[in-house]
This record gives structure tokens, C-alpha cells and sequence, in this order.
């Protein structure tokens, strides 16, 4: 995977990331998600794969 594709999916896992974590929260309403804690917990373990995925290093090939 190049690059600026990981970068572009790493963002995108990010953001959603932080969205599951306020619908978790209750800050963002109209969804069943909304005020459960499961998506409290899950929302950062995602938003930090993501980021760690924006921010990897790509592996030098033997």
C-alpha cells in the first residue's frame, strides 16, 4: 500500500474513531449508538489504529 493511501485510510479510521467515541459519550444524538458506553470504549481503540496506520512506516522489501 503506498503512502498516501495509508494516510487517507488512516484518517478516515480516525474520524470515525472519534465519532463512535462522542455518539458513545452522548454528545452526538439521533442514532442508536448514542449514550452506550460500548461505543465509548471502542471509538478511541479505532481512532488509535487509525492514527497509528496514518503514521506507520512502510516495510523495506528484501
Amino acid at each position: 500500500m503506498t503512502r498516501p493511501v495509508r494516510i487517507i485510510i488512516g484518517v478516515i479510521v480516525l474520524l470515525v474513531g472519534a465519532l463512535w467515541t462522542l455518539q458513545g459519550l452522548g454528545y452526538i444524538g439521533g442514532s442508536a449508538m448514542s449514550g452506550v458506553t460500548l461505543w465509548a470504549v471502542i471509538g478511541p481503540i479505532v481512532a488509535v489504529g487509525g492514527l497509528g496506520l496514518a503514521l506507520s512506516r512502510p516495510r523495506r522489501q528484501p
